[in-house]
Parts: structure tokens; C-alpha cells; sequence
């Protein structure tokens, strides 16, 4: 009897290939979710505008894994792509940094949002960093707008989110004085949900560094400071 898919979703805060670090811990941890071997990984870059130095730094990470790169992109829109299937194909998709707002009025008008939210019921593992990591919750701290703010996302994950929690000192008390539930990922951290509840904190930064997370469930009224795990460094 085949067992019901675990809807996952990794919000990161920072780090990774998309800031040129290609020790590739974050990402062999991101495949080790996916629901196969050797996993068929989307990448959609909508926030930066498909820039093509952050596909050619995602597929450089990505051809060093045991894993099938591909990518989704919106500009140029290609006509003759189903972009439904692409994502219902895809056992990961990883949605980069960028311009949150911009990325989910684009996903918006074409419907992908949609096409998102099913693989990801399907069972697909769906990451992101930054806007890639803001998208999901019911509400974002963003920089994206003037002066920065708080803004609407697609509302699958409850409460707040934030991203870059320890590299601009004023996002701290943006998220702080949210209500509800909250998280705020640091520099090289990343948080795993499964369905819509928090699993687990991890991070990839140096041992000597001091990697910040935030939670607060439904009900508390206090910021919980988590100590995310540290992931195994990679081979070599």
C-alpha cells in the first residue's frame, strides 16, 4: 500500500550557490529530502528576473550532484512549455532570490502558483532562499519594497517569515512586533516544514559562527531563539 506524500517546504535564509558558496552542504541536504534517488530539481529564478549568472551559478552547483537540473523561466515566457507539467515532474523545486512581490504577481497572472501548490501536495519537495523562502507564508519581511515592509504571500505556511534575520539589523524588529506565529532564518540557515508544522533548523555556517533563528508557535507571546543543527560538511 503506497504511503500518503509528505508536502515539504525548506524556507532559507541565506547562503548557498546563490551566494557563490559551492561546498554544496545546504544542497546535498535539500536532495537527501526529495522523494527519489537521483531527483529531477526545477529551478525558478521569477525573483531576479531569470538573471543568467543565477542560472549558470545554479546549474554549476547543481551538475556536481547526483541529480537532473533543469530550469523554468519566465522571462523570456516560453509558449510551447507547459509549465504545469513541469512542476508536477519536478521532485524539487528550488525558487530563488530576488524581488518577492514582483516574483508572486508574475506567478499570479500565469496561474503558477496554482501548478505550485498541487506539487507540492503531490509530495515535491519545494525550497527557496529569501524570496524563494518568503512566498509560502501567509505574510513576509521584505526589502523589495521602499523602505522595506511587510507584505501578503501565498498563505500555505502560517504566520510570518523572514529571511536575512542577522545581515540587516532592522528586520529583527519587523518580525518582532508581528503578531502570531513567526520565523526568521539567518545567513546560511534553513527551516524545514512538513506539511505546515516547523520539523527542524539546520545551518551551514562556520564553526565559529553564531547562526540566528527565530520561532514562535500560535499562542506564545515570546520569541523562541533556536539553535539550528549543524549539517555534516561535504566531501573533500
Amino acid at each position: 500500500m503506497a504511503t500518503a506524500p509528505v508536502p515539504r517546504i525548506v524556507a532559507i535564509g541565506g547562503g548557498g550557490f546563490s551566494t557563490e558558496d559551492y561546498s554544496l552542504r545546504q544542497e546535498r541536504w535539500l536532495l537527501s529530502l526529495a522523494r527519489r534517488p537521483r531527483p529531477k530539481v526545477l529551478f525558478v529564478a521569477t525573483a531576479s528576473g531569470d538573471r543568467e549568472l543565477y542560472h549558470l551559478r545554479y546549474f554549476k552547483a547543481f551538475s556536481r550532484l547526483d541529480c537532473w537540473a533543469d530550469t523554468l523561466s519566465f522571462f523570456p515566457y516560453d509558449m510551447k512549455r507547459d509549465y504545469a507539467q513541469a512542476v508536477r515532474e519536478a521532485d524539487v523545486v528550488f525558487v530563488g532570490g530576488g524581488n518577492t512581490p514582483a516574483m508572486l504577481a508574475v506567478w499570479r497572472e500565469f496561474g503558477f502558483d496554482l501548478a505550485l501548490r498541487q506539487a507540492w501536495q503531490a509530495g515535491a519537495l519545494i525550497a527557496g532562499i529569501s524570496a524563494g523562502a518568503n512566498a509560502w507564508f501567509e505574510h513576509y519581511v521584505t526589502d523589495s519594497v521602499p523602505g522595506g515592509g511587510v507584505r501578503p504571500g501565498l498563505g500555505w505556511l502560517p504566520g510570518s517569515f523572514c529571511p536575512h534575520l542577522d545581515s540587516e539589523a532592522w528586520r529583527q524588529d519587523v518580525l518582532r512586533a508581528r503578531s502570531g506565529p513567526l520565523a526568521g532564518a539567518g545567513e546560511r540557515v534553513a527551516v524545514l516544514y512538513e506539511h505546515t508544522h516547523w520539523q527542524a533548523a539546520v545551518h551551514d555556517a562556520a564553526p565559529s559562527a553564531q547562526p540566528l533563528c527565530w520561532r514562535r508557535d500560535a499562542g506564545a507571546v515570546d520569541v523562541q531563539v533556536v539553535q539550528p543543527q549543524a549539517l555534516p560538511p561535504g566531501p573533500g
